[in-house]
């Protein structure tokens, strides 16, 4: 390899670098929630307008909803459903609480159990369930996980305009969410 070929390479690899390293430095930051949620403006019905793949929604097809209830208890009873072949209708019935502490106390940090109530001690039941983005109406909502392997974009309607959407999109990206995996969730 001759000086100018090696020249090259160096500024081929200095440029590769410099493009993935913003990504990277992204990625390594924490997710950031909302600052607070109001859990009384949050509960209610939300459908879901597009979301990560992930294993245990692969038999939804079209019209994931969530229904978050308040309790006397401060949780919230959530219930998921969604429509799977043959146009039957899926339910998985859940709780939420909220993340106390160091790592919650402002409503934002959540998490969410599906599996049976007797298995409620074993730490691995709880799924992480982030308010990483909220509009002031309490109408869109971006839901993900610190880790960025589940995202949700969730509205109180069925859809959304592009403008909300591509909003939701970009602050997800901005938060290091790869984004190109999201999958829109038909609502009939």
């Amino acid at each position: 390899m001759n000086s100018e070929s090696v020249r090259r390479l160096l500024l081929s690899l200095t440029l590769a670098c410099a493009a993935v390293l913003p990504i990277a430095q992204v990625a390594a930051q924490e997710v950031v929630t909302v600052p607070s949620v109001d859990l009384k403006r949050y509960v209610g019905k939300w459908y879901e307008i597009a979301r990560f793949p992930n294993s245990f929604q692969k038999k939804c097809i079209a019209n994931a909803t969530a229904e978050y209830r308040a309790r006397a208890d401060g949780n919230i009873d959530v219930i998921n459903r969604c429509k799977v072949e043959g146009g039957v209708l899926d339910q998985a019935d859940g709780l939420v609480r909220v993340v106390e502490g160091k790592e919650g106390g402002n409503n934002a940090k959540l998490q969410v159990r599906f599996a049976p109530a007797w298995l409620s001690w074993f730490p691995l039941v709880w799924g992480d369930y982030w308010i990483i983005d909220l509009d002031p109406e309490y109408s869109v909502a971006t839901v993900g996980t610190p880790s960025r392997d589940y995202l949700w974009i969730l509205s109180r309607t069925p859809t959304l305009s592009t403008a909300q959407y591509e909003a939701a999109v970009n602050n997800a990206t901005k938060q290091g969410f790869d984004t190109s995996k999201l999958v829109k969730t038909p609502q009939e």
